[in-house]
């Protein structure tokens, strides 16, 4: 007799596995939920996956419920709206030190002063941040300490390896299933395919495509065209549904999304700032039209801060501290992501050892999602603060800090690739493994250098 099919299980996006999410999105923005939480348990709801997009156990029954709850959850107004706008023009006037337009600032900064050199070491850097933190994603910070100290690579300084580790503690901490096959330091043969990699891929086809002057619809279609729905996680596959459901942006972002705030939008921004150099207010303006077809509110802020700090360390002309003021000018100063890049600042400029600026930093935001925008932002912004510009340090800090690795760690080699200036000057070790190299699900892109990646995001950062 054979066997009954395994059902198929579509995470991060089954509604039955989406109230404990909003539930808990509900009680980090104020939201007074206590009435569709109730609902929820009394039916044998479960809580959110901690890590996964699925529960355990699936639970189809749930799920008339669970899409009429999603629907309540999603009309009951927020405390914290007048502070976190998500609407263009409300969030500008909420930062009193938007930047100002810089004139032709793309083109002007980008002609003949070494711009091209400084995108191919920010490419080379997204791939090396990526890459060091992809074996340890979804890991406790306590498992990533104790993997690197088992082979005497802590404070960490080089790629994670299985050699040398005690059978146990592999067992106790399992390096991320679908990376330690390409991503360990004994198996590393060029970059392998990556989310935070793809998203800089789409977005440079974008601006071949639509040019500037892109809308949200762009960006959506672009996805469709060229995007496979299963390599989208979280929002994005949320308004990847919505779209194909008919749904038009901006209510992608919002409709059955309790994802709506997390770090999506901001592993998205980098080709924004890379190709406004000097400009945070273009590189911000340009980077939220991309982020509202997924985000709303901190997960909107996370995209602009990135792409703002990008712009001005792509300019040549700042250090990694005016950099990261740049990013803070485009974020509402009251919200939780401004608050939370405030206290990653803070905390590395008032200790000396990393691992005490992460205790804090997991000691005061520990209780978001490792997925969210505020956690990660915040140990970005501490990661690079405390490396000083320092390429190894800046990358090794980011993923040291647990939460989401690869995008921290990538973002942060963005940054410090672009302070660097020029690919030489990354160190070997780092970039040799990547054979110029990259492996992506964007299909024209499959196989593509660094150096060609550089050469083709210089056109469109010196596109009129």
């Amino acid at each position: 007799m054979t066997p009954a099919a395994e059902p198929l299980r579509l995470t991060w996006v089954q509604p039955e596995d989406l109230v404990g999410h909003e539930l808990r999105q509900a009680a980090e923005d104020g939201r007074d939920a206590a009435g569709p939480a109730a609902r929820w348990h009394a039916a044998g709801g479960p809580p959110a996956p901690p890590a996964a997009g699925a529960s355990a156990t699936p639970r189809p029954a749930l799920r008339p419920l669970a899409e009429r709850l999603l629907d309540a959850l999603a009309d009951l107004p927020s405390p914290l709206a007048a502070h976190e706008p998500t609407a263009l023009d409300a969030l500008t006037a909420a930062c009193p030190d938007w930047p100002g337009a810089v004139t032709g600032a793309p083109a002007a900064a980008a002609d003949g002063d070494g711009l091209r050199e400084r995108l191919h070491a920010a490419w080379l850097g997204r791939a090396v941040g990526c890459l060091l933190g992809k074996p340890v994603e979804k890991l406790p910070l306590e498992g990533i300490r104790a993997l690197a100290r088992a082979t005497g690579n802590w404070p960490l300084n080089d790629w994670f390896t299985a050699r040398g580790v005690p059978a146990a503690l592999l067992a106790a901490y399992p390096w991320n299933r679908r990376s330690a096959a390409t991503s360990l330091a004994e198996n590393i043969d060029g970059m392998p395919e990556d989310d935070d990699l793809n998203y800089p891929l789409l977005n440079l086809l974008l601006l071949q495509r639509h040019g500037r002057a892109f809308t949200t619809a762009d960006v959506a279609r672009l996805w469709l065209d060229e995007l496979p729905a299963g390599r989208t996680f979280t929002a994005e596959r949320i308004a990847y549904r919505n779209l194909l459901d008919g749904v038009e942006p901006p209510l992608t972002a919002v409709r059955r999304n309790p994802f709506r705030e997390w770090i999506g939008a901001q592993i998205r921004a980098d080709v924004h700032g890379w190709t406004h150099p000097g400009d945070p207010a273009g590189a911000a303006r340009q980077a939220y039209r991309d982020a509202v077809l997924t985000h709303t509110g901190n997960g909107v802020y996370g995209a602009l801060f990135v792409a703002a700090t990008l712009a001005a360390a792509a300019s040549g002309g700042a250090d990694v501290h005016q950099a990261l003021a740049a990013g803070l000018s485009v974020v509402p100063p009251r919200s939780r992501l401004a608050a939370g890049v405030r206290l990653g600042i803070a905390a590395a400029r008032a200790d000396s050892d990393f691992d005490g600026v992460v205790d804090r930093l997991h000691a005061e935001l520990g209780g978001y999602h490792w997925v969210h925008a505020v956690p990660n932002a915040a140990l970005l912004a501490a990661a690079l603060t405390h490396a000083d510009g320092d390429f190894t340090r800046s990358v090794c800090a980011a993923v040291s800090g647990g939460w989401d690795t690869d995008s921290n760690g990538a973002t942060a080699g963005s940054v410090a690739g672009l302070l660097a200036g020029h690919p030489d000057r990354l160190p070997d070790r780092w970039t040799s493994p990547l054979k110029n190299r990259l492996s992506t699900s964007v299909a024209s892109f499959d196989g593509t250098g660094f150096d060609t990646l550089a050469a083709l995001t210089h056109s469109e950062a010196v596109r009129p």
